[in-house]
């Protein structure tokens, strides 16, 4: 009598977690059917609503208890990849560490620069800031749509920028351009290279530092470049925000034309800059080898010195402001926007791809993965979800949510980037408690 082959240990045909036993049933309807029944014949994937109106079953097979079996496997196995890990304190004692210190930081800033204006033209100034800052962290949440960042964590970029990253500058620049002048006795000439030299470097440092920080703490935060952006023209975002006060402060007779040129015409640029090293952070983000980072940082500063330094000196370029906004500062906000859009695209097909995987095992409907990959569709779901109450609303985000940490966490696994920290089967098992939720509020139980 031949002996069977021993089983694999290394290869799972589908992950342990939510797979019931042959013939789990519950009171909730029939038992979950097999390929070649249920509205979608051989697909074998839950019937939890019908695709394009997102409308449910008449009677929704499975409940949460049994889960759903995935159908039997003709493309391959899906591995598990990963498992749970360890969660410490350390995150949380970072976060609260650069809040602290970030906040003294801006504490301080703000302090300087009312002793030197006063406190009614500081008062002023924080005011119309608040215009531009809000124009740039509506357009980061903009473009951070797929899967949004913490806020704990934009909280500590906007800080870092705001408090830390301005103080330092602050000291630095002045400190520079002092010796300079001390050096050189031309006040033009200092002034001159303090604006299209010093600046750029110093600022361009102090802003870098804080996303190589997030990186370096809270990796698990950086997917790829979208993510690097986010948190580059927070900590941008930030810094533009004090720098501003102190200009709108210092001007207060030409506030107006200040604001104009600053706040209108111009919100965008310190995020313009300082996106090249998240470009660049981003990148290594996705590189198997920690080492990528020492090449990316130093490469991405570099651009972001250059946009800074082009963006300053033309400005000092004869008297023609606006034909110079035309022809350089346009140019460059527009070729930084059409880069993002695409790479905001790509992050649809990671989701699409991956997603694809774990449908040709049963755990999606190939009409989600549809509509996990297109906001439109998103939008349309969410809708559809709303007019079953909040139940319903918040388990389609939920779904949505957890779908998308899911694509990404594979696509991690797949460039061996993932760390032992993120459990498949909770994300998959999520994922089924969020459809059977929105589903079962959608039916009126």
């Amino acid at each position: 009598m031949p002996v069977p082959p021993s089983p694999d240990p290394t290869r799972r045909e589908y992950p342990q977690a939510v797979r019931p036993a042959s013939g789990t049933s519950t009171g909730a309807g029939p038992p979950h059917p097999g390929p070649g029944s249920g509205p979608y014949p051989g697909s074998g994937y839950p019937p939890a609503y019908r695709p394009q109106s997102f409308a449910p079953e008449p009677a929704l097979r499975g409940t949460l208890n049994a889960g759903y079996a995935p159908p039997p496997n003709t493309t391959g196995p899906i591995e598990q990849v990963w498992s749970p890990g360890q969660r410490t304190s350390n995150r949380l004692v970072f976060n609260v560490v650069v809040y602290v210190v970030g906040g003294i930081a801006l504490l301080v800033a703000l302090g300087y620069i009312a002793l030197a204006t006063g406190l009614s033209s500081t008062s002023v100034a924080f005011v119309l800031a608040l215009v531009p800052l809000t124009i740039v962290l509506l357009g980061v949440r903009w473009l951070d749509r797929w899967e949004p960042e913490p806020k704990t964590m934009l909280l500590v970029a906007l800080l870092w920028g705001a408090g830390v990253a301005v103080l330092s500058a602050l000291v630095l620049n002045t400190a520079i351009q002092q010796w300079i002048y001390t050096s050189t006795g031309d006040a033009q000439g200092t002034s001159t290279t303090t604006a299209v030299v010093v600046a750029p470097i110093v600022e361009e440092i102090v802003k870098g530092l804080g996303v190589l920080m997030i990186y370096l703490f809270r990796r698990q935060h950086f997917d790829g470049p979208v993510d690097g952006v986010v948190y580059a023209a927070t900590v941008a975002a930030g810094f533009a925000f004090t720098e501003n006060i102190l200009y709108f402060s210092q001007y207060v007779d030409f506030v107006g034309e200040v604001f104009v040129m600053r706040g209108i015409f111009s919100p965008f640029a310190h995020a313009l800059f300082t996106s090249c090293i998240g470009i660049a952070v981003g990148l290594a983000a996705r590189s198997s080898r920690a080492s990528v980072i020492v090449l990316a940082f130093p490469v991405g500063l570099v651009g972001a010195m250059g946009l800074h330094a082009l963006w300053n000196g033309s400005a000092l370029i004869g008297n023609n402001f606006l034909f110079i906004y035309a022809v350089i500062q346009v140019p460059l906000f527009l070729a930084m926007l059409a880069l993002l859009i695409w790479l905001r695209r790509q992050e649809s097909n990671v989701i699409r791809s991956r997603l694809s995987e774990y449908s040709q095992a049963g755990w999606f409907a190939p009409h989600e993965v549809d509509m996990l990959a297109s906001l439109r569709l998103r939008s349309q779901a969410k809708m559809w979800a709303t007019g079953y109450g909040e139940r319903g609303k918040a388990a389609m985000a939920s779904f949505q949510r957890n779908a998308t940490v899911l694509a990404f966490r594979r696509q991690q696994v797949l460039s061996h980037r993932l760390r032992e920290n993120t459990s498949e089967h909770e994300l998959l098992n999520s994922v089924q408690r969020d459809r059977h939720a929105f589903a079962q509020a959608a039916l009126g139980r």
